[in-house]
Parts: C-alpha cells; structure tokens; sequence
C-alpha cells in the first residue's frame, strides 16, 4: 500500500527492515528513491527532530560516489526520514551470508570505495560511526560492482545526548574502535577501524574480536593484538594493521587507507579466497561451533556464559600460576568469626584504657576536700602513717578512706597566726 510521505515523497514497497526503521521504494519529484523512515518513538523525541533540522545541511551536502546521497530529510507529525539514492544491489552482508569469504581483490576494492566515501564524509566534518557491511550496499547499476556507505549520520541523529548517558556506548560491538569503548570523543579514526574489521571479515569470514559474549567482544578489542592472516600479501597486511591500530593516531586517514588498497589491487589479483579459521581457534557459539575449553587459569568476563575463546585475557581476568586452596564456606564464616573477636577484643582494649585514663586524671587532679573553713562542724580529715601498699590512711566524718601515696597531702608550716573560724570553735576563735 502506497503511503505519503510529507508533500513530495510517496513511499510505495518496503525493501527491508532495520534496527532504527524501515526503508521503501518510492517515488520523488527527481525520479525513484529510497525512503527511510524512523521508527515512531525516535519521531517523537523533539531532541532528535531538533538533530535532524540541524544535520540536514551536512547531510545533503555529501555528494560523493562511494556515499548514498541523501536527497532530503522529512518531518511531517509523525514521520520522520530520509529521502536518499535508490541503490539497485543487496548489502554487503546479503553477499557475506552467501559466499562467507570474498576473494582478496574484490574485498580490497570494496574496501577503497568504501574509503573513498568516508574520505569525502570525513572532510565535510561528517563521522559515520556505524560502518558495518549492514551499512554498505553493492551497487550494480553501472555493469560492475561499487560499494556505497548508506546510513550517513544515522547513528549520531540517533544518539541524542540522553541516549549516549544512558546506553554509554553506541554501535556494533564487533566493529567498534578501543577509544570509543573506554569512552573517548570519537573521531574520524573510528571510521577508520571499523572499515579495517570489515576488511578482515571480508577475507576470513570472521571479524578479528568476534564471538561469545558482547562484553567478551569489547575486552578484546581493547587488550588483545589482531590475528593474522596467513599468506596475505605485505601492502595488505600493513593496511590492515594499521586500520586496527588500538593508537587512534597510528591508524591511516580514510584517503590513505583508499590509496593503499587501489596500490595493492595488482599484488591480489589472480589469489583464491583465503581459508582461514576462527581467529580464536576454535567455533563462534552463535554459528553452532564449540569452543574450546577455557585454558587453566582464566577467569570468565561473565558468569554463567560460555568461555568466548582459548585467547589469553587481561591480567586482571588471570588468576595466580600458584595452586591456592580453594575457599570453602566454613572457612569464610571461622575467618569472620576471628575478624569479629578480634574487634571485640580491640574495643575492649579501648575502653578499658579510657576508664583507666580518667581515673588517673581525676586522681591527678588532687583532693576535692573543701578547705577547713567550708567543711561542716565536726568533720575530721588526718593523714595517718602510711600503709604498707604505699597508701596514705586518712579520716573523713568517721569513715576510713585511702589514697594513693603520690597523693598525698605534703607537710606544711605550722602557720603563724592563729586561724579564726577552725574546727571544734564554734562562732569564736581557738585561743588558750
């Protein structure tokens, strides 16, 4: 059924279906075109409606061959698409799910268009960041083949700022570049190694971190070293290496990368498809193969998973070469058990010491006695000889009391005038 999109476009049959929405074949003002239009909740979101007014400039400025050029962007209530170049051949991966492995220099080729594009994009300070062979179509309408990049900007319209917090990393696990995981700024380099993982695919049939668990996926891409390719010609191989460089500044620009392959084309011309096993050494779960067992030792990312692949793991997914015991239950609850007396204990200490320490202040302090003048009639205080712990005896309204001998009370003077007021007087001075 034919549906209207805006006032120009008519979308008429749908070609196929995506993550971000679906495409049709439909008919423009100019002529045929394809029509991608995005799901109905991204049609929604006014922050991405406002990315889309603002991208449409740049967007339709790209006008190269190795780009799917896009015509226009629509909004129109809850519409919203692109109007781009109706490309007449399947995608890269339609060709991949049939034949696995291209031989070298188609891959090459394919590869330099793609470069070619993204060269162009990149100078326009445009990065596509979802270069995949999803992304790339084969279009066959001049007698041979020639590789086009769709979905230009796709990614970053879709990646409102929302998004990027809330998900933190935005692509496809098996092509995404080491900074973008640790979750630098990307740059035009992304590019650059995404289009490096599609070329070893294109070769091995395999990309160089795949397989296992997405989590497992982008570990490798940022701890382990590229796999080689045996038999692969020099310039290719260097190309190669470079592209997925984990050093964003040691990879090739996308002009270079182009250039090189173009060199190289002569070099694979004539060479069958490579034959070449999982990098891993071993099957991909998701294409019913079994792994090897896990090497002794490694630890898996994620538990309860499948071990991803025999490859060596970052360290801090290695265990010790030593063989410690394992820790059973009983031993973790004796060892609690000791860490809570041991606290216990310790408080204990620390209590005692402060009652202690108070005490010996408040002894320090001296006698509280109140002087002779302020003590009720008929009370009594007299040092006694001292005993044999050391104490000194005293009195006190009657009851014996004992102090420490550093307490003491020191010997005074008799004093030279007769103390009015004293005990036993009465209102009156003591005299006689």
């Amino acid at each position: 059924m034919a549906r209207r999109i805006g006032s120009r476009y008519v979308a008429l049959k749908v070609l196929g279906r995506g993550a971000s929405g679906t495409v049709w074949a439909g008919e423009g003002p100019e002529g045929p075109v394809a029509i991608k239009l995005l799901r109905e909740d991204l049609a929604s979101d006014e922050v991405l409606v406002a990315r889309f007014v603002q991208e449409r400039t740049a967007l339709v400025s790209l006008d190269h061959p190795g780009i799917v050029g896009i015509h226009d962007l629509v909004v129109d209530g809850v519409d919203l698409a692109l109007v781009m170049d109706l490309v007449n051949g399947p995608d890269l991966r339609t060709r991949l799910e049939r034949e696995r492995v291209l031989k070298p220099a188609l891959a090459a080729a394919i590869c330099a268009d793609v470069a070619d594009g993204l060269s162009a994009a990149h100078a326009e300070g445009v990065i596509h960041r979802d270069v995949k062979p999803e992304n790339i179509l084969l279009d066959t309408a001049y007698g041979q083949i020639r590789a086009r990049l769709t979905d230009f900007g796709i990614a970053r319209l879709v990646d409102a700022p929302r998004r990027t917090r809330a998900t933190r990393i935005i692509g496809t696990p098996d092509y995404l570049a080491p900074e973008i995981i640790e979750g630098l700024q990307p740059t035009a380099a992304v590019d650059v190694y995404a289009l490096g993982t599609v070329l070893y695919e294109l070769l091995t049939g395999w990309t160089p971190f795949g397989g296992g668990h997405p989590g497992a996926v982008l570990r490798r891409h940022v701890t382990e070293p590229v796999p080689g390719i045996p038999g692969l010609p020099a310039p290719v191989a260097e190309v190669l290496a470079s592209c997925l460089s984990k050093a964003p500044a040691a990879r090739l620009t996308a002009r270079e990368v182009g250039e090189r392959l173009r060199a190289a084309l002569p070099a694979l011309a004539g060479l069958p498809r490579f034959d070449v096993p999982a990098p891993d050494g071993g099957g991909h779960p998701e294409r019913g193969e079994t792994p090897p067992p896990l090497p002794a030792g490694v630890v898996p990312l994620v538990s309860g998973t499948e071990p991803d692949a025999s490859r060596d793991t970052h360290t801090n997914l290695v265990r010790p070469t030593f063989s410690a015991p394992p820790v059973t239950a009983p031993r973790r609850r004796a060892t609690h058990r000791k860490r809570r007396g041991r606290a216990v204990a310790v408080l204990g200490t620390v209590l005692v010491l402060g009652i202690l320490g108070g005490a010996g202040w408040w002894l320090a302090k001296g006698d509280d006695t109140p002087p002779r003048e302020q003590q009720p009639a008929g009370s009594t205080v007299s040092p006694t000889a001292s005993a044999a712990d050391g104490t000194i005896q005293g009195r006190s309204d009657g009851v014996s009391a004992s102090v420490p001998a550093w307490a003491a009370w020191a010997g005074l003077p008799v004093a030279p005038v007769l103390l009015i007021g004293g005990p036993g007087g009465g209102g009156g001075g003591g005299g006689g």
